[in-house]
């Protein structure tokens, strides 16, 4: 290995890293408002990659038929589990979001996908055809059992995220695609040669993160997650709904799921199963960063995505192994120091 060399892999580890940081954000964040180890995260990334795709070929992708499949199971989950209890407003909101959403947003993208509108159209539409997934699988899966223990729930998510492969695979069909670079400029710094993608890729994400950071700290709505994320009793208490704290928190994991997918698209081909590898690799990154530091979790995600780069340099054949087996002496070291209590309320 050479400096040029070494240059090039650091390049991929960090766009590679920015990528897992945003999908390992949106995994701690999901944790420490529910305690749902967000197993498929990996899929809003890889669904939104290829919904893309589609719309960029002119073709109509099957997002829109997935999307109206989850609302009309998140519909009929909370008119059984609410039917004593249903009121007018609640029957008004089902029907509106789960029902009239998905039928316009199919609507909108029947129209708009034969149009060939351009890159900005194919992600905004992308983006709110996946947003909305995110709140609808809490409620089909994780809100009837909200109260269970963390491993019911680690089971629970790995259900919906087999689900999601096999409706990926029934939506999407097993062939993998790539889509347009967010900006085809390069520009060469010394021997290292930066394309415009992973410029893109950068600002985006640390665009973003501060935009995450600004929410937490100024808004309303972010202090009562961090509220929730603190102490869900306490949140509870003082009249702050964990319901909707739970859905608005999966409604952020979905869309900077989205925001992954559009990054990571033309960087990689993507299949309806990829999604699942990217999870993974963030949620090593989010393992490395304790599942509930933030800052830690973006410089766990870089160093991450540097390991990966330069593992495929000198063991290619065993790059995946040897970034899982990153939190064995993590996870070691934090069961020798970290005190083992019995999960409370």
């Amino acid at each position: 290995m050479d400096t040029t060399i070494f240059l090039f892999l650091l390049q991929d580890g960090i766009i590679n890293g920015a990528v897992y940081a945003l999908v390992a954000i949106a995994t701690v964040l999901v944790f420490a408002v529910t305690r749902v180890i967000l197993v498929p995260q990996g899929e809003f990334v890889a669904f939104t990659a290829l919904t893309i795709a589609a719309l960029e070929n002119g073709l109509m992708p099957s997002t829109p038929w997935l999307l109206l499949a989850l609302g009309c199971l998140a519909a009929a989950s909370e008119l059984i589990r609410h039917f004593r209890e249903l009121t007018a407003r609640r029957v008004l909101r089902i029907v509106l979001f789960d029902l009239a959403l998905p039928i316009a947003l199919l609507l909108l993208t029947r129209t708009l996908a034969p149009l060939k509108l351009g890159q900005v159209s194919n992600i905004l539409l992308a983006i709110a055809l996946i947003t909305p997934m995110g709140p609808m699988i809490y409620r089909i899966a994780f809100e009837p059992i909200a109260h269970s223990s963390v491993l019911v729930l680690l089971m629970a998510a790995f259900g919906v995220h087999f689900s999601l492969m096999g409706l990926g695979l029934l939506f999407f069909g097993p062939e993998g695609t790539g889509t347009a670079p967010l900006s085809s400029a390069s520009f060469s710094l010394g021997d290292l040669v930066i394309t415009g993608q992973s410029v893109a890729v950068l600002i985006v994400t640390a665009l973003l993160l501060v935009l995450f950071a600004l929410f937490f700290g100024r808004t309303l709505l972010g202090k009562a997650l961090r509220a929730c994320s603190s102490n869900r009793i306490g949140a509870r208490l003082v009249g702050i709904p964990t319901s909707a704290a739970g859905q608005i928190a999966f409604a952020l994991a979905a869309l900077l799921g989205a925001v992954s997918g559009v990054l990571v698209g033309p960087l990689m081909t993507v299949f309806y199963d990829s999604g699942f590898l990217i999870g993974l690799k963030a949620f090593v990154a989010a393992i490395l960063g304790g599942l509930v530091s933030y800052p830690l979790t973006v410089l766990a995600a870089l160093g991450v995505g540097i390991a990966e780069a330069l593992f495929s340099f000198w063991a290619s054949n065993f790059k995946e192994v040897l970034v899982f087996t990153l939190i064995i002496p993590v996870l070691a070291w934090r069961s020798l120091v970290a005190p083992h209590a019995e999960e409370t309320e």
